[in-house]
C-alpha cells in the first residue's frame, strides 16, 4: 500500500513539474522569437546573403540565403525534382517490364548515373571511375589477408586527402594533351562530392572482406525480437547482416554503388550489402501510401524553412560577424537560432534524396530521426545527427577498432577522421577535439551512473536532478563545440569565453544553463511517455 501510494504522489507531483516545465518552455521560446524578429528587423541593413523574398506580399521581407549549401539546393530544387523524377519513372518502369533483378538494376542505375554524373563533373567523370577502379583491384587482392584493412585505410584516406590538396587535379598536370579535357569540368566539383564515394568504397571493401568470415548474425533470432520483420517485412538491420551468399560482389554492382544517383550528392550513407540486396527485391518495409506521407511532412518542413529564413536572419549574423557587436544574450540566441536552422537544413536536404531513394526501391537509414532540440547527451546527439553516418561509423571503424573495449581511445581516432572527411581545415579539428574532451567525462559518468542503483524516491529525484544538470552542461558543450566548428573558429573560443564571463555575461550564462536544463527535464518526461 505504501509503495502504491508513493507511486500515486511521484506521478501527482511529476504531473505538476510537466506544468510548470512547459509554461516555461513557453515563455522561453516566446522571448527568443519575439527577440530573433527585433534583432532580424534592426540589422537587416548590415547582414550579407539576404535577397529579395516572396512570403507577407506587397512588401515582402528579405530572405536569408546567406548559406551556400541551402542556397544552392533551393535553387536548384525544381530541376533536381525534375530530373530525378524521370530517372526514378525510367527505372522502376524498366525494373517492372523485364523483371530485372540485381544484375539487370546494376546496369540501368549505373548508366542513369553516369549520364547524371556527366553533367555534374563534365569529363572529371575519369577521375572517380579511375580511383574507384583501383580500390575495387586492391579489396579483391587483399581482402583475403591480414593487410586488409591497412591497405583499403591507406588507399582511401590517401586520395580524400590529396583531392581537396589538389582541389581535383588538373588534367593539363597528366600532359599537355589532356589539357583541353579542363575546359569540361561540369558544373559541380567532383572532389566534393568524393568524399560519399569514399565511405561506399570502403563499405564495399569490408562487406566483401567479412563475406569469407562466419557470420555472428542470428537472422532468426532477430526476426522474432524485431516487430518490422515480424509484420512480413524487411529492416534494414537484415538488408545489410543477412544472408551474403545471395549478395553480387561484381564490378558493375560496385560501380552502380558508387554512383547511385539519388544519394550520390548528400547520402544518406547506405553499406554495399544493404544496397545489392535492395536491387535484387525494392525494399518493402515503407508503402506508397507511407512514403507518399514522407513526401508530404518535407514539403511542410520546407514552408518552416522559408518562414525561418524570412523572419530570422541567424545564418546571415553568423556569415557577417554582425553578431560579434551584440549582447552576450543576443550572441546566445543567435548561436541557438544557427544550430537549430543547420539542423532543418540538412534535414531537408538528406530526407529529399532519401525520399526518391525510397520511390526508388532501395531504403536508407534516416540521417535526422529526432529533434535537434531532443537530445541531452553527446551519444544521443551524434547517433541522431546524420545517423546514417553514425551508423557507417560504428561498422566500419568503432566496431574494428575494438568497440567499448576501447572507446575512451577510439573517439579521437573517430573525430579525427570526421573533421577531414569534412573538410581539411583547423577549425573541423578544432570541433572534433573539442567535442573528443566533452565526450571523456560524458563516458565517465554515464558508467558511474550505471553502476549507481537509485534507492527510494529521494534517490529516484536526486538522479534525475543530477542526470538533468549533468544534460545542461552537455548542451552548452555541444553549442560551444558546434558553433567553434562552423561559425567562428578556434580563434573565437577565448573571445566567446571572455563575453560570457562578464557582469553582463553570468547572468545570460545562467539564464542558458537554467533553460537547457528545463529542456532536458522536458525530454526525460518524453522518454517516459515513450
Amino acid at each position: 500500500m505504501k509503495s502504491e501510494s508513493r507511486s500515486i504522489n511521484g506521478n501527482g507531483w511529476k504531473q505538476k513539474e510537466l506544468c510548470l516545465l512547459i509554461l516555461y518552455a513557453i515563455a522561453f521560446y516566446a522571448f527568443i522569437i519575439r527577440r530573433s524578429l527585433q534583432l532580424s528587423r534592426d540589422h537587416y541593413t548590415k547582414l550579407y546573403g539576404l535577397r529579395s523574398g516572396w512570403l507577407f506580399p506587397p512588401r515582402p521581407f528579405p530572405n536569408d540565403v546567406s548559406d551556400a549549401q541551402w542556397k544552392n539546393f533551393r535553387a536548384n530544387l525544381p530541376i533536381l525534382t525534375i530530373v530525378f523524377a524521370f530517372f526514378t519513372l525510367l527505372a522502376n518502369t524498366l525494373r517492372a517490364c523485364f523483371d530485372l533483378k540485381a544484375r539487370g538494376m546494376s546496369i540501368v542505375w549505373l548508366l542513369i548515373s553516369l549520364i547524371y554524373l556527366s553533367y555534374l563533373h563534365g569529363a572529371c567523370i575519369i577521375f572517380i571511375l579511375s580511383i574507384g577502379s583501383v580500390n575495387f583491384l586492391l579489396v579483391k587482392i587483399f581482402a583475403r589477408t591480414k593487410f586488409f584493412p591497412f591497405v583499403v585505410w591507406t588507399f582511401n584516406i590517401f586520395f580524400l586527402i590529396c583531392n581537396r590538396v589538389y582541389e581535383g587535379y588538373s588534367f593539363s598536370a597528366f600532359g599537355q594533351q589532356w589539357g583541353y579535357l579542363d575546359n569540361f569540368r561540369g558544373t559541380f566539383r567532383w572532389h566534393i562530392c568524393f568524399n560519399f564515394v569514399v565511405l561506399r568504397m570502403i563499405s564495399f571493401g569490408y562487406d566483401y572482406h567479412w563475406a569469407h568470415r562466419d557470420s555472428h548474425f542470428d537472422q532468426e533470432k532477430h526476426i522474432q525480437r524485431c516487430h518490422i520483420c515480424k509484420s512480413g517485412k524487411t529492416c534494414y538491420q537484415v538488408l545489410q547482416e543477412g544472408n551474403t551468399h545471395t549478395v553480387n560482389f561484381s564490378f558493375i554492382t560496385y560501380l552502380s554503388f558508387l554512383v547511385y544517383a539519388p544519394l550520390y550528392i548528400a547520402g544518406p550513407i547506405i553499406s554495399f550489402k544493404a544496397f545489392a540486396s535492395q536491387l535484387d527485391l525494392p525494399q518493402n518495409h515503407y508503402s506508397i501510401r507511407d512514403v507518399s506521407w514522407y513526401g508530404l511532412r518535407w514539403v511542410f518542413s520546407l514552408s518552416l524553412m522559408e518562414l525561418m529564413t524570412h523572419l530570422f536572419y541567424y545564418n546571415a549574423f553568423a556569415v557577417s560577424g554582425s553578431w560579434k557587436l551584440l549582447s552576450p544574450m543576443d550572441i546566445f540566441i543567435i548561436g541557438y537560432g544557427v544550430i537549430n536552422f543547420m539542423w532543418l537544413k540538412f534535414l531537408l536536404i538528406w530526407r529529399y534524396f532519401r525520399f526518391w531513394s525510397l520511390l526508388s526501391g532501395i531504403e536508407v537509414p534516416e540521417n535526422m530521426p529526432k529533434c535537434v532540440n531532443n537530445c541531452h547527451n553527446l551519444e544521443g546527439f551524434w547517433k541522431n545527427w546524420h545517423a546514417s553516418f553514425n551508423k557507417w561509423i560504428v561498422r566500419y571503424m568503432y566496431i574494428p577498432l575494438g568497440g567499448s573495449r576501447r572507446k575512451l581511445l577510439n573517439v579521437w581516432v573517430i573525430f579525427t577522421f570526421v573533421a577531414i572527411w569534412h573538410d581539411l581545415e583547423w577549425k573541423l579539428l578544432s570541433w572534433a577535439w573539442l567535442t573528443c574532451l566533452f565526450f571523456v567525462p560524458e563516458m565517465v559518468v554515464k558508467s558511474a551512473a550505471n553502476a549507481f542503483k537509485a534507492e527510494g524516491a529521494l534517490g529516484e529525484f536526486v538522479f534525475r536532478e543530477f542526470s538533468a544538470a549533468a544534460g545542461a552542461f552537455t548542451i552548452t558543450c555541444l553549442m560551444v563545440a558546434n558553433l567553434v566548428g562552423y561559425v567562428i573558429g578556434p580563434s573565437g573560443i577565448n573571445w566567446l569565453i571572455s563575453r560570457f564571463l562578464t557582469k553582463e555575461g553570468l547572468p545570460v550564462m545562467g539564464f542558458m544553463l537554467v533553460s537547457f536544463y528545463v529542456g532536458t527535464k522536458l525530454m526525460f518526461h518524453i522518454q517516459d511517455v515513450k
